[in-house]
Parts: structure tokens; C-alpha cells; sequence
């Protein structure tokens, strides 16, 4: 009897940042024996690719850098500007993982023959029969799978998550075991391209003319201040609202309650007027079975550092949009992030919250 050759082990392409978290990803994937690649994405002009190519050499694995600056800026950075332009709460990272690293560094990966992507994301990936399923991270501390909540199933069954099952401590003490030398590395707190969090240079620079005065005003239409530019403010902002014409002795707090960009104002008022009961979404990404026309009880965030809160989600009909019943009312929902939405630990999906009005 002839025996067969055994077939060759699979190619993993691993997105190699540079940080921890994506070095002992690889490290993990290599000590399986599976052949692996890294990629380094550039996403601007002035990133610093070092500490992924010391990695890659520690490893001893190839090591390719990726020139994505202008579709960087085209697909993450003027959306991002332009949604605070439209008085938008834009999630960028959401952005990115879907049209970036999970789209067109995946496609890269595969013209170079791997068959999968390999990143650091604390999310957990778990095969069914109907294909792979994404669940939250097992660290609710690090848990990320919020920013997956865009992505497509072809997407999530291309990926791995090595590090689903551990919390920072875990990755950092293997970092030191393997001997990275990123191993001490402190984590980034902001956006990639948020340099110590001033998202408003950003957006003054992309787009020059959004910085216009304006007035605040209550629910009126009184007015009560005025600002240099909507981008400066959020659904939900108490502080630093300039409300220097404000009147009488009733002086409970105000909260940002509306950014009209048609008429460039902030509009102020109670915290009780912030109460949402409904969540309309739209461009919903959906991963589960069909929803019921009574709906689908669900559990969902509306920010990524919101503590999920339960729900019932409806499709609209025709498709591609939806919304939320909540269970009980919510306050600061902001139009343009994200809402993730989930069965248990698993991520069903979600869609970009929108005005109701």
C-alpha cells in the first residue's frame, strides 16, 4: 500500500504591530509548529515599524511591511473627521478592524498564501457547524470584541485569536518567557492616530473649516454659550460647556443633549432628557440565525466601555437596518458609534446608531 505524503502544515500570516500583544500572538502560533509570516501594516507617513521587525527577527519568521497610508486615511481618518463634522460620535477602530486589518491586510495575507490572520485582539474564536463564531474575551478587563462587531462571517472564519482565553498579566509574563523585546512595552491608551488623545487636531487638520463658532443653547433655543466647533463635544458631555450666558438661580447640571450640524449648535439640557428607550441602527452586520418578527432578546453596548444592558433587537423591514428596545432607558447614546450586540458571551453582530428623528 502506498502512503501518502502528509500535506503540508498551514500558512498563518500574523498582523504584527509591534506592541505585546500581537508578539506573543505570534510567538504562540509559531510554538505550534505552524509556519508563519508577519505583517506590518503603515498606516502613516511617520510610523515607527522597528519594534515589529525586532520581533520578527527574535522569532526568527519573515517579515513584510505594508504601505497602507493613503487607504489609512481614505477609509479611517476622514470618516473619523467627517463624522464629527456631521455632529457624529465616530468609533474608528471599528472602522479599521473591518475595511484595514480584517480587509485589505487580510487580502494581502492571502496573496501571500496564508490561511489565516493572525492577531492579538482579546476575543474569543470558537468553530461551529455553520462556521466560526466570535465571543468576548474571557478577561471582561480586555475584552475587545466590541471593535469586531462589524466584521463578516468570511472575515471572522480567515482570523485567530490566540489570546481570547487570557488577561494582560498571562500575555505579559509570556512576552518575558519567550523573550520579546517588546516584552515591558507599555500599552497604548489611545487611538493609533490620536497622538495623547487630542482627537480635535486631528480633526482641525483634515477638515479646517469644522471649527466654526455656534451657539449653545437649551431645548428652547435660548441661548446659553457659544462654542468653537462641534467636534469639541459628545452626547452626554457635562463639562467644559462655556456656559457663560446662562441665567437665573435654577443652575442644575447640563448635558450635551444634541449637536445640530445644520445649524452649528450644541444643544443643552436635563439629564433626564438624554433618556433613550429605543436604539435605531443601520448597516447592521448580523452573524446569528434569522430574528423573529417579535424580535430577539439580546444583551448590547452602545459605547465601547458601556457594560452591556438588555434588549430586544428588531430587523427593519427590507433589511440592512434595525432596532433596539432596551429593557431600561439608557443616557448619552451618541449618533455614529457602534452598538455590539450579543447572545451571552457571543457576538451576534452589530450596526452604527443613528438619529431617530
Amino acid at each position: 500500500m502506498t502512503r501518502l505524503p502528509n500535506p503540508p502544515p498551514p500558512r498563518f500570516a500574523v498582523a504584527l504591530s509591534g506592541g505585546v500583544d500581537s508578539a506573543v500572538a505570534a510567538a504562540l502560533i509559531k510554538e505550534q509548529g505552524v509556519p508563519v509570516i508577519a505583517l506590518t501594516m503603515r498606516l502613516q507617513k511617520e510610523d515607527e515599524t522597528d519594534d515589529a521587525a525586532q520581533v520578527a527577527a527574535a522569532l526568527r519568521i519573515p517579515h513584510h511591511i505594508i504601505d497602507m497610508t493613503g487607504l489609512f486615511e481614505s477609509c479611517v481618518m476622514m470618516p473619523f473627521a467627517n463624522s464629527y463634522v456631521r455632529g457624529e460620535t465616530p468609533s474608528p477602530c471599528v472602522h479599521c478592524n473591518r475595511l484595514i486589518k480584517f480587509g485589505a491586510l487580510m487580502e494581502t495575507a492571502k496573496t501571500l498564501g496564508a490561511e489565516a490572520l493572525v492577531t492579538g485582539h482579546y476575543a474569543r474564536r470558537v468553530e461551529t457547524k455553520s462556521g466560526a463564531a466570535l465571543h468576548k474575551g474571557d478577561d471582561p478587563a480586555r475584552d475587545q470584541s466590541y471593535f469586531l462587531s462589524a466584521l463578516t462571517q468570511e472575515q471572522i472564519d480567515f482570523m485567530r485569536l490566540p489570546l481570547g482565553s487570557m488577561g494582560k498579566s498571562e500575555t505579559r509574563a509570556l512576552a518575558l518567557r519567550y523573550n520579546l523585546p517588546v516584552a515591558q512595552k507599555p500599552d497604548s491608551q489611545d487611538i493609533c492616530f490620536v497622538p495623547c488623545g487630542n482627537y480635535t487636531s486631528i480633526v482641525q487638520k483634515l477638515c479646517p473649516d469644522a471649527f466654526q463658532k455656534g451657539a449653545i443653547t437649551d431645548q428652547e433655543g435660548c441661548v446659553l454659550g457659544h462654542h468653537h466647533g462641534l467636534a469639541s463635544f459628545t452626547i452626554g458631555q457635562r463639562k467644559g460647556l462655556n456656559l457663560g450666558l446662562r441665567k437665573g438661580d435654577h443652575n442644575e447640571p447640563l448635558f450635551v443633549l444634541a449637536l445640530d450640524a445644520k445649524n452649528n449648535r450644541v444643544i443643552v439640557g436635563p439629564h433626564e432628557a438624554l433618556m433613550r428607550h429605543t436604539v435605531h441602527l443601520r448597516e447592521v452586520t448580523w452573524l446569528g440565525d434569522s430574528v423573529p418578527a417579535q424580535g430577539l432578546a439580546v444583551t448590547t453596548k452602545l459605547r465601547s466601555t458601556q457594560a452591556p444592558i438588555s434588549a430586544r433587537f428588531f430587523c427593519a423591514e427590507g433589511g440592512g437596518g434595525g432596532k433596539l428596545h432596551l429593557d431600561a432607558p439608557a443616557y448619552g447614546v451618541a449618533t455614529g458609534q457602534r452598538a455590539a450586540l450579543y447572545d451571552g458571551s457571543r457576538l451576534l453582530g452589530g450596526g452604527w446608531i443613528v438619529d431617530e428623528k
